[in-house]
């Protein structure tokens, strides 16, 4: 594939590459799982073997920057370069039948724009803590994500370690309030970490770059299932009903648990998925 967009005045290749596994047998419907900002296909590892357990054939990608997926050099990435990567992992499957997506925060967003603009291949979503606009960020979150050059160093300079005790500190605060819908594992918080200082450091600039789908939404009528925790500090758990809403064969669920509840509360996220995906 060359696909170029243009990176501060000169022509940007996207990537052919795509990291990504799959599971679950050759026939069975197929499900595309999709993470989110600064994480990587491992945030699936809870939901990808019930789902190939249920007779579907999941797949499961890093995006572009993310994992071990390729990580051009560049300060600021641009959601439509994520995107026109994702399509082409999609486009690269040649599935059988048409795609179920699932899909985390940036993941969601990913999944969101591609039902809006291929509506005919997508036969259901399912939506987690899904960003759809800047304005769901917290305003210190976002003036944050404005100084791009300023994140690429911290990432770049910053030891694996500090992302891992930052992430055990807070884990082990919600851990003492008594809640484990919000705490991870130890796997996981390793595992976070590890995803977030190998995460591209321009990545963290496609935030700047999203557009707002709220005008859109209408036009996703396939039916999907939106899935939020109910204490999101990343971004406002206000925004989740109105999306449901605005979706015309959409219906939500709130699950204890905080950005991630696919991680901190998996029992009950893996059971309203596949309770989901049997209506269907």
């Amino acid at each position: 594939m060359k696909n170029t967009s243009q990176a501060r005045g000169n022509p940007f290749e996207i990537p052919s590459d795509v990291n990504f596994i799959e599971q679950g047998p050759q026939g069975g419907a197929p499900i595309l799982l999709v993470h989110g900002l600064a994480a990587s296909l491992h945030d699936w590892d809870a939901l990808l073997p019930e789902l190939a357990a249920a007779d579907y054939h999941a797949f499961a990608l890093d995006l572009l920057g993310h994992g071990d997926s390729p990580k051009p050099d560049s300060r600021s990435y641009k959601t439509k370069w994520v995107y026109k990567h994702f399509v082409h992992w999609i486009d690269s499957l040649q599935v059988p039948e048409t795609p179920i997506l699932i899909g985390h925060s940036l993941g969601g967003y990913m999944c969101l724009r591609y039902a809006i603009r291929h509506p005919e291949k997508v036969r259901a979503l399912v939506l987690t803590n899904p960003f759809y606009k800047l304005d769901q960020l917290p305003a210190l979150l976002r003036r944050t994500y404005r100084r791009p050059t300023v994140n690429a160093l911290v990432v770049k300079h910053t030891p694996g370690w500090v992302f891992h005790w930052i992430i055990n500190i807070t884990n082990h605060a919600l851990g003492r309030a008594g809640d484990s819908t919000m705490t991870l594992s130890d796997e996981i918080r390793l595992q976070t970490a590890l995803d977030y200082k190998r995460t591209a450091p321009g990545a963290f600039n496609i935030p700047n770059t999203v557009r707002d789908l709220t005008s859109d939404l209408a036009r996703v009528t396939m039916p999907t299932l939106v899935l939020w925790g109910d204490r999101d500090q990343t971004l406002a758990s206000d925004s989740f009903a109105p999306l449901v809403a605005s979706l015309p064969n959409a219906r939500g669920q709130v699950l204890s648990g905080g950005h991630v509840p696919h991680q901190s509360n998996p029992q009950e996220y893996n059971q309203l998925v596949l309770d989901f995906l049997k209506s269907i």
